[in-house]
């Protein structure tokens, strides 16, 4: 793994609970985030999932300083955010910058698309000059995929997905290393979510950001991202890869989360293990003892309503070389594959090896009626061929006898037909009377 740039270590942030009005008095806390560890490398996309009300957007938010942690440090190139002055925050605010979740919200509709895109500019004007902040309005436009001369358009004048990208341009503008994304496509179509989530995996090679991604989708989470932490009550409770996480789960909250993932494949959707949590989500203002998820764990036992489960590598795995080597929080943490390997799962009997299926059957039974049709069909045409050349002969003939060219009866060579009116008396020989 290469250098980090962020360092996360012991972070908390607890809301109070207070009683009375004129004297108030702290009665509890709501522990929105309490006691989150995890390094960010250069270049590096770190994903956070978990349910609902776990506190990623709480730790989001105190990585851009919008909330003060209420202890803990987040240290960016070695410098304690937390313990700077607000001088030397700004300075550092630019290099992390977030695209937030709600794209109908975070935009100021009564502001132009380059007002809110060039405000950045006027926090920072050393960034860019006041005579050249257009130019860079409409590069940053062009760089996210939408047309320099919307400049002047509002927001309410733009999709959702466009929108976005409105957001992810104002992230840009003062050239981050960081960009905390939290959910930037949970509001999003499923078509635009994709266009959206490649944008930002083109932005990351392209100027050499990191990010880090908040979403509840767990296989959007998987495509961008490095590695996963799993968050459950305001703590991670397991990180690593996505290939440690996603295929090699080792905490039970961990492997009933992606027991949830809806699975296109028929096959492996029979063959899975659907895991399914009984009980609610204890309240944060009331954190169970011990291990957080073991009121809701199907291996809870005594040690683990007594003592906290540590973010380390299980002991169980410590001195093997198994994928399943990564930080887990569990007592009992366990390898368990969620969704069975594609090799394992059993494959159809080809047809050269066994009985037709019906519906092949029933395919065979349609075509061999329609070729028999088909001949039935050929036999009346040809027969009806048939009959029409020896009308045909016989007519001839007929003109022979009578010594009638077949060239001048009515109608022959020219198309015409010649029908008679009811009651109309036939033409003689000769063809029709003139005038």
């Amino acid at each position: 793994m290469a250098e980090a740039i962020l360092e996360v270590r012991d972070l908390h942030k607890h809301y109070p609970l207070t009683q009375g009005i004129l004297f108030k008095k702290q009665v509890g806390a709501v522990k929105a985030v309490d006691g989150v560890d995890f390094d960010l490398a250069a270049g590096e996309t770190l994903g956070i999932v978990g349910e609902s009300g776990c506190g990623k957007s709480t730790v989001a938010k105190m990585l851009v300083n919008l909330e003060k942690p209420t202890s803990g440090s987040i240290r960016y190139k070695g410098e304690d955010l937390t313990k700077l002055s607000p001088r030397a925050l700004k300075a550092v605010r630019r290099n992390i910058q977030m695209v937030f979740q709600d794209p109908y919200t975070s935009l100021n509709p009564r502001m132009t698309v380059g007002d809110i895109i060039g405000e950045p500019y006027e926090i920072h004007p050393e960034v860019a000059p006041k005579g050249d902040r257009r130019r860079k309005v409409q590069d940053l436009l062009d760089v996210v995929g939408l047309n320099p001369e919307y400049i002047n358009r509002y927001p309410h004048q733009f999709s959702g997905g466009q929108r976005q990208r409105i957001g992810i341009a104002r992230g840009l503008a003062l050239q981050p290393e960081i960009i905390v994304a939290d959910e930037p496509v949970s509001a999003l179509d499923v078509s635009v979510q994709a266009q959206v989530v490649n944008l930002l995996d083109r932005l990351q090679s392209e100027f050499s950001l990191s990010y880090v991604f908040i979403a509840h989708d767990l296989s959007i989470v998987r495509h961008i991202s490095d590695r996963v932490g799993v968050m459950y009550l305001g703590r991670i409770v397991e990180i690593g890869t996505d290939a440690q996480i996603y295929d090699h789960p080792t905490h039970p909250y961990t492997q009933a989360l992606l027991s949830a993932v809806p699975v296109p494949d028929p096959e492996a959707r029979a063959h899975r293990e659907r895991i399914i949590l009984t009980g609610d989500v204890p309240s944060p203002a009331n954190v169970p003892s011990g291990c957080r998820f073991r009121t809701r764990c199907w291996k809870a036992q005594e040690r683990c309503a007594l003592e906290v489960p540590l973010l380390a590598v299980p002991a169980v795995f410590r001195l093997t070389d198994s994928p399943a080597r990564h930080d887990s929080a569990c007592h009992f943490a366990e390898e368990k594959r969620v969704v069975p390997p594609e090799d394992s799962l059993p494959h159809p009997v080809p047809l050269e090896e066994g009985p037709a299926p019906a519906e092949a059957t029933r395919e065979a039974e349609s075509e061999a009626a329609a070729e028999a049709e088909a001949v039935a069909v050929a036999e009346a045409d040809e027969a009806a061929v048939r009959r029409a050349d020896a009308a045909a002969d016989a007519e001839e003939r007929a003109g022979e006898q009578t010594g009638e060219p077949p060239g001048e009866r009515p109608g022959e060579g020219t198309g015409e037909r010649t029908e008679r009116r009811p009651g109309e008396p036939p033409e003689e020989p000769g063809g029709p009377k003139s005038l």
